[in-house]
């Protein structure tokens, strides 16, 4: 544990980020996870629902700097080809 005062405020905030970041990361997952399983019921109409709301996610988590840019252009690119394979 710090002593000095500006440590502990250091400690507290990168505590809070790290929850808000597994909130955004976790959700993130989730949405791609959720139309993952619509993909594999063959149901062509949720996927295409779950799919907006998958690369939103994806977006979000990139825009809060959870995940680098370029990886969530290479998961909104795969998740496009497989929904345009149904």
């Amino acid at each position: 544990m710090p002593n000095i005062k500006s440590a502990m405020k250091r400690v507290k905030t990168t505590k809070t980020r790290s929850m808000e970041n597994s909130m955004v990361k976790t959700a993130y997952k989730t949405a791609v996870k959720n139309f993952k399983a619509a993909v594999e019921e063959g149901n062509k109409e949720k996927a295409t629902e779950l799919f907006k709301v998958a690369t939103k996610a994806v977006d979000k988590a990139a825009n809060k700097g959870v995940i680098k840019d370029n990886t969530a252009s290479r998961k909104k690119s795969s998740l496009a080809r497989t929904l345009n394979t149904l």
